[in-house]
């Protein structure tokens, strides 16, 4: 198995292979500009050599052997086919798809799951809506359907002993999810009772499907971009004038690593009746203890509490003794069993990937401040966006005991034209995600927003923005990295 400690996967020769180099890999190698556009197009060149990919977005090669067998059993020639991992679940998405599509859909029992059947028009709105949601069948529950037989049993009550201990809440308030998107997708639906119609508010710029989640998922979301000046002084009044269903924020926010001030945000919430959900997966709960602010805390096992890459999961964390503790916590533990649970074999895998954590985060933590220190005083960088120098009071208000600022950071080059030579001649592992203990690098907004590039530079999110993802990698050496290829910029 290749060490990308020490090989990473970074040149042309390189592109789609698995990182890390496991059939259950979270992300792919794309070395290149080039490379990352033609992955946003689908051009074939590059999708042919993709041998993995995020799972909400690219469908895993075990997942795809297993949803062919379904559909060689199940369809006709012009129907596509989707698996889901439970019933309740795959109802839901038929419900979605026909209430968005106009049209039925069917569903069927296959080996334990439940696939749901659709035409090819209706196709892409069952992908959206699995990428939305999270709600997959993971590959390591694919291996084994395809080799037998689903394993019994759940680790379930383990992890959430584990997870209670790390975040410092309380295990019957934590439910574990098979993917990050599918735990916020949960509380948005156990928000329903509280709803009343209303929209729920974003505060700062979060990861794409964050917000997505709330304006298709949801009632409608408001959006503000920037936690700054007057209009975070009337989205406060109106939070406590109780005009939301609930207020989401990301603390740091990817990939901008910005924070609002959680304090004041929280007061503000709570004087409205309003809960506040925010999710810590940018920099972990290792490095920011955001229980005590929040009602529900959300994050994404697959990053940095996995470390490996090569498995997905979700967790929330309602604040026991908040007011809406008793409205929340059984409609998400609900969801967790009944909707997108858990695999057993991704928990034991999980559980294992979790040893050691938080101390391995002290490494990348410190090679990101060297690496951001260094590029704040590079003459080609343009802007650095890192929780130790972007709102770094704010950040320290919700700072754990013993954390650090975190290994994730964003920057922007003076000349933005020559970030794809840089970007090319970057030698680190290259793909989507993060979180691993390899250092991975990616222009985030071309795969993130390829298709709404003039709306996030409207936000203030340039197409060249770069973002790296720390690893356990030897720092000064990883500065000669970075400092060789900013030649080029």
């Amino acid at each position: 198995m290749r060490d990308l400690l020490v090989h990473p996967a970074s040149r042309e020769e390189d592109l789609g292979f698995p990182l890390p180099e496991s059939p259950h890999a979270c992300s792919v190698c794309l070395p290149t500009w080039s490379s990352v556009i033609g992955y946003e197009e689908g051009r074939d060149k590059v999708m042919r050599r993709l041998r993995a990919g995020y799972p909400r977005f690219c469908r895993n090669p075990i997942l795809e052997r297993l949803t062919v067998e379904a559909t060689k059993e199940l369809c006709s020639g012009s129907e596509e086919l989707f698996l889901f991992p439970t019933k309740d679940g795959a109802q839901r998405a038929q419900r979605w798809i026909e209430r968005h599509g106009k049209e039925a859909a069917r569903s069927s029992a296959f080996r334990g799951l439940q696939a749901i059947i659709v035409s090819k028009k209706a196709a892409p709105l069952a992908i959206e809506y699995q990428r939305l949601t999270g709600e997959l069948v993971s590959s390591r529950m694919a291996e084994d359907l395809l080799n037998g037989g689903l394993l019994t049993g759940t680790k379930r009550h383990l992890l959430q002993r584990r997870l209670a201990t790390i975040y410092g809440g309380e295990q019957t308030h934590v439910s574990v999810f098979g993917s990050g998107m599918s735990a916020v997708t949960a509380v948005m639906r156990s928000l329903q009772s509280l709803a009343r119609g209303r929209k729920t508010l974003q505060l700062e710029f979060p990861y794409v499907d964050s917000l997505k989640v709330q304006e298709r998922i949801g009632n409608g979301v408001v959006f503000l971009n920037e936690t700054e000046g007057e209009s975070f002084d009337e989205a406060l009044s109106r939070i406590r004038q109780g005009e939301f269903a609930a207020v989401f924020t990301e603390v740091p926010s990817n990939p901008l690593l910005r924070c609002p001030d959680l304090p004041r945000v929280s007061e503000a919430c709570r004087e409205g009746g309003t809960p506040l959900v925010v999710d810590d997966s940018s920099v972990g709960p290792s490095n920011v203890n955001v229980l005590p602010w929040a009602d529900v805390v959300t994050g994404s096992l697959t990053k940095w509490l996995s470390g490996a890459g090569d498995v997905m999961g979700g967790v929330v964390i309602v604040r026991s003794d908040s007011e809406f503790a008793g409205e929340l916590n059984a409609p998400i533990r609900q969801e967790s069993e009944k909707t997108a649970p858990m695999y057993v074999g991704d928990a034991q895998v999980m559980l294992s990937n979790l040893k050691g954590y938080p101390a391995r985060m002290d490494g990348p933590n410190a090679t990101a401040l060297r690496l951001v220190e260094m590029l704040v005083e590079h003459p080609a960088v343009a802007q650095v966006w890192h929780p130790s120098v972007t709102h770094r009071e704010r950040y320290e208000k919700v700072k754990a005991a013993k954390g650090g600022f975190g290994p994730l950071f964003s920057f922007l080059l003076k000349t933005p034209k020559k970030t794809p030579k840089f970007f090319d001649a970057l030698n680190v592992s290259k793909g989507p995600s993060f979180g691993t203990n390899f250092t991975l690098a990616s222009p985030y907004v071309m795969l993130a927003h390829y298709r709404e590039l003039d709306w996030a530079e409207g936000c203030g999110i340039s197409r060249h923005l770069i973002r790296v993802s720390c690893g356990q990698e030897d720092a000064e050496n990883l500065e000669r990295i970075f400092k060789e290829a900013l030649q080029l910029a």
